[in-house]
């Protein structure tokens, strides 16, 4: 491996994926991957270490790490963020911090042939990321992937993009976008089967903003939450009755 060429290691917990990569020059190199569940506190860390171990690097031979910043899940993004602003604080590397729907978005766009369908000027790209109820966070990119619309949480039913609908074809594509196929019926969306959050999708959107050294400010990052975390009430009480 060439110790010369710009190696970031990228980390995605935002959903219910664990995903880390390696990338040399902006080409993923390694990767590793757990699809099971809300297991980040138990995969992350050993993942990092496998894919510098097999890879014969140290956290210092890094030259950025990655973080998706959210929205997503309160618990996997502060797990993610936290190994990676760690790994930065102890080797004085920079952090690179990337939204989950823009990388989706981008995989998206540079997919497209593969994915089944020509973009057209006038697409909106909707990435939707699943939270609760009929709620979801997304944003909305056009085809040069500029931001029409931040990232927000919304509540989907039949109206929630019924103006963009009527002058745009909208792509609806994330773990968010069953809640919308279940109530959006309009002939100008389309909805986009199999896109994930990976790391896979952060490696080019990290290198361009290493080399524009878009770095995040390391003292005070914090995850892109969105909304504040909510503790479910236990039914039952301290002494095991129930309440």
């Amino acid at each position: 491996m060439n110790k010369d060429l710009t190696k970031i290691l990228c980390i995605e917990t935002s959903t219910e994926i664990c995903s880390v990569i390696l990338t040399e020059a902006g080409r993923i190199i390694d990767q590793l991957e757990d699809f099971s569940g809300m297991n980040h506190s138990k995969k992350l860390t050993q993942f990092i270490d496998d894919i510098l171990k097999r890879n014969q690097l140290k956290a210092a031979d890094l030259s950025a790490v990655a973080v998706s910043e959210g929205p997503g899940s309160y618990t996997g993004l502060r797990i993610g963020v936290s190994a990676a602003k760690g790994i930065c604080f102890a080797v004085n590397k920079p952090l690179i911090a990337i939204s989950p729907l823009k990388a989706m978005a981008h995989h998206v766009i540079q997919a497209s042939t593969n994915l089944g369908f020509t973009p057209v000027i006038g697409d909106l790209l909707v990435p939707m990321i699943d939270a609760r109820r009929m709620e979801v966070y997304r944003a909305i990119f056009n085809s040069r992937l500029e931001t029409i619309r931040e990232a927000e949480a919304v509540i989907v039913d039949e109206q929630t993009f019924a103006a963009e609908l009527e002058h745009s074809r909208l792509l609806f594509f994330g773990n968010g976008a069953a809640k919308c196929k279940s109530v959006v019926h309009h002939p100008n969306a389309l909805f986009i089967d199999g896109i994930i959050t990976s790391a896979i999708n952060l490696a080019a959107l990290a290198q361009t903003k290493f080399e524009l050294k878009e770095f995040a400010d390391l003292a005070y990052f914090e995850p892109h939450y969105l909304k504040e975390f909510l503790a479910i009430k236990s039914n039952k009480n301290i002494f095991g009755l129930p309440s």
